[in-house]
């Protein structure tokens, strides 16, 4: 799981107790969601209640993400290979570096513990986040995805960035953690029986 300082708390819930939105404008945001998905707060922005910079410095500060201007990164073709365009687009987020099995990410909403797990379990990696703009990842989305010649693809870009099927992950994650269990279970009652 990646780290964080403190409890994680909702967007929303986060940027009441800062007093950036009040409880009127959370609800009409949610229903906004509701309506056309996407992240919380980019509806938060798109009906003019806040800024990027102001969910940025909430989550920054309260949360202990660090911010990461991703204009100044350069990323490399094999990290953007370990996220799924489709992926990448639903979470806002992108891979900026990797030491070991420690992946370091850029993302929208860090206290999304969906995202969160759903990406470690499709990259096999302990995440590291720290969080951008929601403009500043989907601009870098734009650049790192659709460029065939960054990619190495000379084709259709689609056809080789793999799908993900949500609910066959989840259930494939269910069914190893079980396993997991028994086997720690088995462990257990071995160790006692010495």
């Amino acid at each position: 799981m990646v780290e964080k300082k403190g409890i994680p708390k909702q967007l929303g819930q986060l940027l009441l107790e800062k007093g950036v939105i009040d409880k009127a404008q959370l609800k009409n945001a949610l229903a906004l969601q509701r309506k056309e998905s996407g992240l919380l707060g980019e509806k938060l922005v798109k009906l003019g209640y806040t800024t990027e910079e102001e969910i940025v410095t909430a989550l920054a500060g309260q949360c202990g993400y660090p911010y990461l201007p991703l204009a100044s990164y350069q990323i490399a073709p094999e990290l953007i290979k370990l996220i799924p365009e489709n992926v990448a687009r639903q979470y806002y987020v992108v891979p900026v570096d990797k030491i070991g099995s420690m992946l370091t990410v850029a993302i929208a909403d860090p206290t999304n513990t969906l995202a969160i797990n759903d990406l470690e379990y499709i990259t096999k990696c302990k995440l590291q986040a720290f969080v951008s703009t929601a403009t500043e990842i989907k601009q870098a989305i734009d650049h790192y995805y659709k460029s065939e010649k960054f990619l190495g693809i000379e084709d259709k870009p689609e056809e080789h960035i793999s799908k993900v099927d949500f609910r066959s992950t989840a259930e494939k994650r269910k069914k190893e953690d079980e396993k997991e269990k028994k086997e720690d279970e088995k462990e257990k009652k071995e160790d006692k029986e010495k």
